[in-house]
């Protein structure tokens, strides 16, 4: 037996060595070569202003009207979207996972939390299968049976057999109306709820279209109904509406009155025909009165209309040189404002709050302060209700909420803040900005707002202020997969608070994220010795040291804060052990006018330079790894990054542009879009010789750096974005040209769909596209 298995075995080892001498190994195949970019056509176009002249030859992408050359643009968006399908290829699975993860964060409640106003609780509410909400409300006394995420029993009790819950708008049926597409940009209940004035965006007319619907019937009014609508605003107890719309430029420049149930036509209240005026309209919250406000880059007014009698004509109550925020309210007998204009020809870096009485003598009417000016508590935002003032205030970073009880004692002259024993509310660490809510309610206590956080999920709050108690209405928690809501739901929690509870840090109700993510801040050294804060947050227990990789995001203009709320999205990239970073650069909000001034027009190059250095930071302190910083810009923040890559093409890996703003120099001089004076204000006019200076000097489009490497880019944008894409186009052709050619560091071009914004999943899947792209460039 043994000698057959001996013999077996040398006849199979024969046979295997008569197969090998015969084998001829297969050549090894070569990989496959990286796609090429796309070229496009170049029509060379000579431009010239204030005596110097500069070449485009991608102008061309740009000229709407001409059929041709838009022929050619739709050839070559397509050559764009294979070529990035083409390079991202390789990271499909990487982007279902991605896509996974964040859909699986998504709150699975879609409802907005109940807003209470006089007798009814007010909610939007998606149903199962439907792509748009419902527009609802119930009566407040019955909130105790209110299961607002369930459908269909959502507004119907059982226990009664009745339907509890009242339609008032549809806007799955607004989509049909509207060709699928349902955008609101306004809605407006009246005051003595029987009807709903609402706006939708009209596709095909490239405007907002004005409805007026009777919340008795559900039935639509047959006045007004009015195009390129911008504003409106109540009147009459709901029995009048004013509205505002705009030109052939969009520039709101007529109001008119409508009187509803009536049959006569609108009544045109006020016409601006200079082309440098803007107007606006909003009522007081007492509904006592109107404010229309009219305003340029080199004044700002305010009139007061009689809300009981719209047609009795507008009073001039407030007036100042330059363009200036202006919020006027009413509280038993005196006018509020809220103004960040020039004291006495000076002007200031923060807002600050005057009163007068209505009934007013003097011409011109004498307006007096509030507060004692106090640098070190500085008043952000204001709202009122009947018995309360609430003030969102900052402390260096610290954002705070406090309340004053109305009406306010010692009428005629300023006071300090501490005078008037003001309420503290309890707040978590790392508040990044507080929100208020829409508190209809004028003679409510209680008043929502909105909490936000680099740690934490969003919080909306309702704070009772005559007792200091608060509950958390609406919170996701990520660590229990659940979402807070307080009406009904079997999930639900209601946690009050009072002013002698502990320290909000030792609470954990808020959902907050401490113990997993840590949030640090500094204050970077610009290029002229400024500091800048830069904000930093990462996982405790995935940070990989300094060889983490990072996120820079800016944005940097409009005097707006910076958007540092948690995003869980972000959560995928913290997990992996990245750093992601915040830099509040010149230009944007947080540090009063002054840091908004010395980041606009002629010191744009500040806010650059600001980016640059908070970048140059996070890799001298380890913070991040020298070879994996990437930026991260959204519109006016793509200019940004943008520029900060021209400038310093080696201190970043990769990039990613929302719908940017790369080619000022034509936007500004030739606008295709309308623009509004803040865009001038913030970017520069040309027709100024010093201003189009500065517009050529930090235009990305004409500082591309040549024969650079430059990182890896993606830019998203869409043919419907308020900067079109044909400047992301034209930018990302430029890069192609000029710089050194790396394919693996591709700038990609990704159109976006029109209704992204308005379907969660979708935002998932642009996400998971932009994550995977960072993390297949950090990887290369």
């Amino acid at each position: 037996m043994r000698h057959l298995l001996s013999t077996l075995h040398r006849h199979n080892i024969r046979r295997y060595l008569l197969q090998y001498a015969n084998y001829k190994p297969q050549k090894l195949q070569p990989p496959p070569s990286p796609p090429l970019p796309p070229k496009p056509p170049k029509k060379p176009t000579t431009l010239s202003l204030h005596g110097e002249s500069w070449e485009d030859p991608y102008v061309w992408m740009s000229q709407l009207h001409d059929k041709v050359a838009m022929r050619h643009m739709d050839v070559y968006m397509e050559q764009e979207e294979k070529y990035t399908e083409a390079v991202m290829s390789d990271t499909e699975r990487l982007q279902s996972k991605l896509q996974s993860e964040m859909a699986s964060r998504l709150a699975t409640h879609l409802s907005t939390p109940p807003l209470r106003w006089g007798p009814w609780l007010y909610y939007r509410r998606v149903e199962e299968g439907k792509q748009y909400p419902v527009l609802c409300r119930r009566l407040a006394s019955l909130h105790e049976e209110f299961i607002s995420q369930k459908s269909p029993s959502a507004g119907f009790d059982f226990t009664s057999g009745k339907r509890i819950e009242q339609k008032l708008l549809d806007y799955n049926q607004e989509a049909e109306r509207f060709g699928g597409y349902a955008y609101e940009e306004l809605s407006e209940v009246s005051p003595d709820h029987r009807h709903l004035a609402y706006t939708m965006y009209d596709k095909d007319n490239d405007c907002f279209k004005l409805s007026v619907r009777n919340l008795d019937f559900g039935s639509l009014c047959s006045k007004p109904q009015a195009e390129r609508v911008s504003n409106i605003a109540w009147a009459k107890d709901g029995q009048a509406l004013l509205y505002v719309v705009t030109d052939d430029s969009k520039r709101p420049f007529r109001i008119y009155c409508s009187m509803l149930g009536s049959s006569g036509e609108d009544v045109l209240l006020l016409e601006e025909p200079r082309e440098n005026i803007f107007l606006n309209i909003r009522h007081t919250k007492d509904f006592r009165f109107l404010t229309v406000t009219t305003f340029s880059t080199t004044s700002s007014k305010v009139f007061l209309i009689n809300a009981a009698d719209p047609l009795s004509g507008m009073k001039l109550v407030w007036e100042c040189e330059k363009q200036a925020h202006c919020i006027i309210e009413h509280h038993q007998g005196y006018l509020y404002l809220f103004t960040d204009a020039a004291k006495q020809g000076r002007p200031v870096d923060h807002h600050y709050l005057l009163r007068s009485p209505v009934e007013c003598s003097y011409s011109p009417r004498k307006w007096e302060s509030v507060f004692v000016d106090n640098q070190e508590l500085i008043i952000e935002d204001v709202d009122f209700c009947d018995l309360y003032l609430v003030l969102i205030v900052r402390e260096g970073r610290k954002y705070r909420l406090c309340s004053v009880s109305l009406p306010m004692q010692n009428a005629k002259a300023a006071v300090h803040l501490k005078e008037l024993n003001p309420q503290f509310l309890s707040l978590p660490d790392h508040v990044s900005q507080i929100m208020p809510g829409p508190n209809y309610d004028y003679y409510s206590s209680i008043m929502r707002f909105t909490v936000a956080s680099p740690l934490m999920p969003d919080a909306i709050v309702d704070y009772d202020l005559s007792n200091g108690k608060w509950n958390i209405i609406q919170q996701q928690n990520l660590l229990h997969e659940r979402t807070r809501v307080l009406y009904g739901s079997a999930s639900s929690v209601n946690i009050s608070k009072d002013f002698s509870s502990s320290n909000a840090k030792d609470d954990h109700s808020w959902n907050d994220l401490s113990e997993y993510y840590a949030c640090e801040y500094y204050d970077v050294s610009s290029h002229d010795g400024l500091l800048v804060p830069l904000t930093i947050i990462y996982s405790r227990h995935r940070k990989k040291g300094s060889q983490s990789p990072g996120l820079l995001h800016g944005h940097g203009a409009y005097g707006e804060i910076l958007d540092k709320r948690w995003r869980s999205e972000l959560k995928s990239l913290l997990d992996r052990g990245w750093v992601i970073a915040y830099a509040d650069v010149r230009g944007g909000g947080g540090g009063g006018r002054k840091w908004h001034d010395d980041g606009r027009r002629t010191e744009k190059l500040n806010s650059v330079r600001d980016y640059v250095s908070c970048a140059k930071f996070l890799i001298e302190e380890e913070i991040v790894q020298e070879s994996k910083l990437a930026g991260w810009g959204y519109s006016a923040g793509g200019l940004l990054v943008a520029s900060a890559i021209n400038s310093c093409p080696d201190l970043f890996r990769a990039a990613v542009l929302k719908v940017p703003f790369l080619d000022p120099s034509s936007t500004l001089v030739h606008p295709i879009l309308p623009l509004t004076p803040s865009d001038y204000e913030e970017f520069g006019y040309p027709g100024d010789v010093q201003d189009f200076q500065a517009i050529r000097q930090y235009s990305p489009y004409d500082n591309i750096s040549k024969d650079a490497l430059y990182p890896a880019i993606l830019i998203t944008s869409s043919f419907n974005t308020r900067f079109g894409v044909w400047e992301a186009a034209k930018w990302v052709a430029r890069v192609r040209e000029y710089s050194i050619y790396d394919p693996t560091r591709p700038v990609l071009l990704n159109l976006t769909t029109d209704i992204v914004e308005e379907n969660r999943y979708l935002q998932c899947k642009e996400s998971a596209m932009e994550t995977a792209f960072l993390i297949k460039m950090m990887d290369s």
